[in-house]
């Protein structure tokens, strides 16, 4: 599945912001975030919460949201929607792992600690992964060049 395009493709039939936000094709990077470590399932939904992530505290690989406002709404709609894709593929308890990922991570962020990487991981393992350490070296060295510190 080309994560990319639907991701960026459903964005920009929900609103014109997205769509203006919306790097064009050869600028847009796609590197997988956490999606790799999880069950295939989940693989998409994971992808498009973990974009929000990025809009919200790192540098988006699909998006380059004008201002931070842009960028807050831009986040948060890829939450919900990621959300929705991951309650399809599995359900309340899949869900839960993922309300439970994005409170974790907003905690650290306003607390302004580490162990962001480690949260992204644990949930990934929550919806059925099982990857190999050198997987997780992978995305955690990823996810450390593109958020904000």
């Amino acid at each position: 599945m080309d994560f990319w395009d639907t991701i960026a493709d459903d964005a920009c039939r929900e609103s014109m912001l997205w769509q203006a936000a919306l790097r064009p094709g050869p600028a847009r990077e796609h590197v997988a975030g956490f999606s790799t470590l999880c069950d295939e399932r989940f693989a998409l939904g994971l992808e498009t919460i973990y974009e929000g992530y990025l809009c919200h505290y790192g540098r988006p690989r699909l998006f380059a949201p004008a201002d931070a406002e842009l960028a807050l709404l831009l986040g948060d709609y890829l939450y919900a929607h990621g959300l929705v894709r991951i309650a399809a593929a599995g359900g309340v308890a899949a869900v839960d792992a993922m309300s439970k990922l994005i409170s974790r991570c907003a905690a650290l962020r306003a607390e302004g600690a580490a162990g962001d990487s480690d949260a992204w991981v644990d949930a990934a393992r929550e919806l059925g992964g099982t990857p190999h350490p050198d997987e997780v070296a992978l995305a955690v060295e990823r996810h450390s060049a593109r958020v904000a510190a």
